[in-house]
């Protein structure tokens, strides 16, 4: 069902297409003035239930039941997920890489071996990192997604090729599912992990084209305890940037956290 668009914000000319059992409105290109336009999309989103999106609207796509994020138990999933990764990963933790271990090469003194990641400081599943609480002061999700916007404009080249998106949803959290952005992540585990971000850090998803998702945080962890379990929960999403091309040794990973207004993630 094809829903009208608000006409007081001047949005540039598009059409309508069907993803799933809903209709998605794609913009033919994007605005010029959409880091001034998100927080007001955003803010409208929250009563009419449009949310905006950043995507490519011919990437190819996979859309998600939102029923199996329902049927996500995050804590009970991570927990399970994290034995799992420590099982397999202990060993690298345990021993730093050297150049012995990396492929033949002619030159291999070119070839810096990564760096030794000493992994997370968690013998067991420590739970997710308790909410950063909503006060009066600091930032509202839709100034914090506005300013993601504009920061994805400035150092995302490629964002110049995709359109607007407004997808019909009970939260932002669901948008990747609903328009099913596919890029090799667990979706209804991805999401369900949005939806708490959303609740505990004041987290909207911003934009998901190529193997890339962005998410703006409106109250971000101040310390650093709180960003280490944080951080647990962005490794065990799977994102390769933050795994695998190269490792990120944990501990740099969470130092960076605190304070942090922009989480991006991607999957080769």
């Amino acid at each position: 069902m094809v829903f009208p668009l608000p006409d007081e914000l001047s949005l540039p000319s598009g059409r309508f297409e069907t993803r799933g059992e809903v209709e998605v409105w794609f913009a033919d290109k994007l605005p010029d003035d959409i880091a001034e336009l998100w927080p007001r999309l955003l803010e409208r989103a929250e009563v009419d239930g449009l949310y905006p999106f950043i995507c490519r609207r011919d990437d190819p796509y996979r859309s998600e039941d939102l029923s199996t994020v329902d049927a996500v138990r995050l804590d009970t999933e991570l927990a399970a997920d994290f034995a799992e990764y420590r099982r397999r990963r202990l060993p690298y933790w345990s021993s730093p890489p050297t150049t012995d271990a990396l492929p033949d090469d002619d030159d291999p003194d070119d070839i810096a071996p990564w760096p030794h990641d000493p992994g997370p400081p968690f013998d067991s599943w420590p739970g997710l990192a308790p909410a950063e609480p909503v006060t009066g002061a600091g930032v509202s999700p839709a100034e914090a997604a506005g300013w993601a916007v504009a920061e994805l404009l400035r150092t995302e080249p490629f964002v110049r090729t995709c359109q607007l998106a407004l997808v019909p949803a009970r939260r932002s959290a669901d948008v990747p599912a609903i328009v099913g952005w596919a890029a090799g992540a667990p979706l209804p585990l991805l999401c369900a992990l949005l939806r708490s971000w959303e609740a505990r850090f004041g987290a909207r998803v911003v934009s998901g084209f190529g193997g890339a998702l962005t998410v703006s945080v409106a109250r971000p962890p101040l310390d650093l305890a709180q960003a280490e379990r944080l951080a647990l929960e962005h490794v065990l999403s799977t994102a390769d940037n933050i795994v695998d091309d190269p490792p990120t040794p944990f501990p740099d990973y969470a130092n960076e956290l605190p304070g942090r207004h922009l989480w991006r993630f991607w999957w080769d």
